[in-house]
């Protein structure tokens, strides 16, 4: 993931995301905004989402709604969400929400600064993760293509499972030896 994902508040009533802007700001991170569900789950399969904000209540399709499609489909079934609800504690959706693997559920109104911590720390956590799955990725790619190679001389071969790999010059295991 590029290191300029957005975060993606979502809300159906104008001033609420213009509150959530002005919290966010102080952060720098590049925000965007949707005032459905429908619009939300556009931008969020476009790619470049790193963390949804996400009223829980609006018309046509739900927060809920949008948290159960992104968990069915691979690239964002990882995206952190923050629910957001103006209804107050409630049982049953704090139930389903977790349920679906939602990161927190936050009441409204909400404190600028509860808020700008667990977006800092959930954001930068995604992009960690995503950053580790690209490096995966490559690393896996190097040993496939190191293993597809044949082997020439003066190139190391990777040891083969079952083969004891030596130990390094600096390892504790080593300076024990000498």
């Amino acid at each position: 993931m590029p290191s300029d994902a957005k975060i993606l508040i979502v809300d159906d009533h104008e001033e609420t995301l213009y509150a959530l802007e002005s919290a966010l700001a102080p952060l720098g991170y590049r925000l965007a905004r949707a005032t459905s569900g429908d619009e939300a789950l556009k931008q969020v399969l476009r790619g470049q989402v790193g963390l949804l904000l996400l009223d829980v209540r609006m018309p046509g399709v739900s927060g809920l709604d949008v948290v159960r499609y992104m968990r069915r489909v691979e690239q964002t079934q990882h995206i952190p969400v923050i629910l957001l609800t103006g209804f107050g504690a409630d049982q049953e959706l704090t139930a389903a929400a977790f349920g679906l693997g939602v990161a927190d559920l936050v009441m409204k109104p909400i404190d600028p600064w509860s808020l700008r911590t667990k977006v800092r720390y959930l954001y930068d956590a995604y992009r960690r993760h995503r950053a580790l799955e690209e490096e995966v990725r490559e690393l896996r790619a190097l040993v496939k293509g190191h293993a597809d190679a044949p082997e020439r001389p003066g190139r190391p071969a990777l040891p083969r499972p079952g083969r004891r790999v030596p130990p390094q010059r600096d390892s504790p295991a080593a300076k024990n030896r000498t």
